[in-house]
């Protein structure tokens, strides 16, 4: 035993253990203020951390400026292409304007099929019995609202106005079962092929284009607009796009199953087109030989 004491090496290995261990125990406890040892350690650790990672710091902001700089440089290059193309659009779309002016000064017309004014509208309501035919908008005769005017989205042709009051108007929708709702339309290409918006299969949630010419291939894919021929809907607004081709029951005809393109279920801001030429009788591509219809297109 008195050896084992005389070993200084090894009592102060234990004491310094022991003193250790008393240290980390005295740590691990809960405490609102650090010892003068912990403060010393911790401001000398603080400040070397400091030294050294504002340099990181900086490096690292300088290469994510660089990065930001390149990639910068790279989207500026796409938007000068991009720029450049719609410059040259712009300036395509002057020059059809102008020849399109030009050529009615010539013919002296002043109106075109494809001009209207529109009306901005918001959907109040929708008509509980027919969930998929109705809807109502706050705008009526005192903003110049008319029967039969066209009412469309950003994303196409949705309907007709078939009821006006002051204030209000009652639409319905191109998704109705009423036979006597029809759109003149148009599939536009290098032969234009004309038809009629007759009625809506609601199985598969679609138009139907009757009275195609047999003679003419109509092909899916295809987009369907109107005609400005039925003297309601001014020409060039989107309906749809062909989904399906088949004959009529007669085999005389053709008819297409058409996708809209607005969306009849969700509707919230529509436009009223105000037509600048109006030639209309109520139903937008009459039959020779049918019966006149109401206003209303009934």
């Amino acid at each position: 035993m008195p050896r084992f004491f005389s070993n200084k090496r090894l009592i102060l290995l234990l004491v310094g253990v022991i003193v250790l261990v008393a240290l980390i125990s005295f740590s691990l406890k809960d405490r609102q203020n650090a010892t003068l040892p912990e403060q010393i350690v911790k401001d000398v650790v603080g400040f070397g951390q400091s030294i050294f990672s504002k340099p990181a710091h900086y490096i690292t902001g300088t290469l994510d400026k660089i990065d930001g700089i390149l990639n910068t440089y790279e989207e500026n290059k796409h938007l000068k292409a991009r720029l450049k193309e719609y410059a040259a659009t712009q300036a395509e779309l002057a020059d059809v304007k102008a020849d399109n002016k030009n050529l009615r000064e010539i013919v002296d017309k002043k109106d075109s099929l494809r001009d209207y004014e529109p009306i901005q509208a918001t959907v109040i309501s929708r008509n509980p019995d027919q969930w998929e035919e109705k809807i109502i908008i706050d705008r009526g005769e005192v903003e110049g609202v008319q029967l039969n005017m066209a009412v469309i989205t950003a994303s196409g042709l949705i309907g007709k106005v078939v009821l006006v009051t002051p204030f209000k108007s009652t639409v319905e929708l191109l998704s109705t079962e009423n036979r006597d709702f029809r759109v003149a339309a148009v599939i536009p290409g290098e032969e234009s092929i004309f038809g009629l918006i007759e009625g809506y299969d609601s199985t598969r949630g679609e138009l139907i284009m009757k009275r195609i010419d047999s003679n003419f291939e109509v092909k899916e894919g295809q987009k369907v607009e109107s005609s400005g021929l039925g003297g309601i809907f001014p020409k060039g607004l989107l309906i749809g796009e062909v989904t399906e081709v088949s004959t009529d029951d007669f085999g005389l005809t053709k008819l297409a199953y058409i996708r809209p393109a607005a969306e009849f279920s969700m509707l919230d801001h529509v436009m009223v087109v105000k037509r600048s030429s109006r030639v209309t009788s109520g139903t937008d591509g009459k039959v020779a030989g049918e019966e006149e219809e109401g206003e209303d297109g009934s």
